[in-house]
């Protein structure tokens, strides 16, 4: 049996079979050695940049011109910085890390935003002058237009954005104008509607307590002390002056103002 099984293993048929495979495995072994290393790049090093600081745009043609790819992962409110700035890579630096990357390795990038994005207040039935308090806490500027209403008079109908209607709990950048639709069925005696352009707050209150009207705002974002708000000067209006037109008494006007405006104007 022994004899038998040490000449079949010396034969030539089994000789032959058994090179064929193992020229199989070798031939099979040097195959996936080729696509492996065609496949992960091997051997290929390429060094990652540092793109802080690098205006985003400029930093994505760079990570392309080297066969790298780039994903936008977030961004970030800096004020102080021009926006879409990198503030981080998520690849760091090849000269902080030592480690180099293959083709096609994509690399994470933070960049600035200059506009803060916060949540919008729920304003709908709210009173005018409170839902107004609300907005200038949350750093959002507002400007008022009236509908007539047989019921809600003087609270908050509808509140818009650019136009459309903007919900409760929606983020827009701070410093947003936003429309507030406000109920009106007491429109009160018409009056001469004057241009405030150029007054000061307390000219404009003069005024506005001679004529009657008691519903006005006075807005000044860069007014950070009294001294301020009783220096600058109203720079725009609503409603709007428009020569010859008349508002009624119970119109909420709105006063924009700012330090170091000049114009000239008549005051009565």
């Amino acid at each position: 049996m022994i004899q038998r099984l040490k000449d079949f293993i010396l034969s030539k048929h089994f000789l032959k079979h058994f090179g064929l495979v193992i020229l199989f495995y070798l031939v099979l072994v040097f195959v996936v050695s080729l696509y492996l290393d065609f496949s992960t790049n091997h051997g290929e090093k390429i060094e990652v940049p540092n793109f802080v600081g690098l205006n985003g745009e400029t930093a994505k043609q760079k990570i392309e011109e080297l066969g790298l790819q780039y994903q936008i992962v977030d961004s970030i409110y800096d004020p102080n910085s021009p926006e879409g700035t990198v503030v981080e890579q998520l690849v760091e630096p090849t000269s902080v890390s030592q480690v180099y990357v293959k083709s096609g390795r994509i690399i994470g990038l933070r960049l600035t935003k200059r506009s803060q994005l916060i949540e919008m207040p729920g304003l709908i039935n709210k009173q005018i002058q409170f839902a107004e308090s609300i907005l200038e806490q949350r750093g959002l500027r507002f400007r008022i237009q009236y509908r007539p209403t047989s019921e809600a008079n003087g609270s908050v109908l509808d509140q818009l954005y650019k136009g459309k209607r903007v919900k409760e709990g929606d983020r827009i950048p701070m410093g947003a104008v936003i429309t507030l639709i406000v109920g009106q069925n007491d429109l009160g005696e018409p009056i001469p509607l004057m241009n405030f352009v150029g007054m000061s707050m307390d000219e404009a209150r003069y005024v506005m307590d001679t004529m009657g009207v008691t519903s006005y705002t006075f807005v000044c974002p860069e007014c950070s002390t009294r001294e301020d708000s009783l220096a600058a000067k109203i720079f725009s209006q609503t409603p709007e002056f428009i020569e010859g037109t008349t508002a009624y008494k119970s119109t909420q006007f709105t006063f924009s103002m700012k330090l170091g405006f000049d114009s000239e104007i008549d005051f009565p």
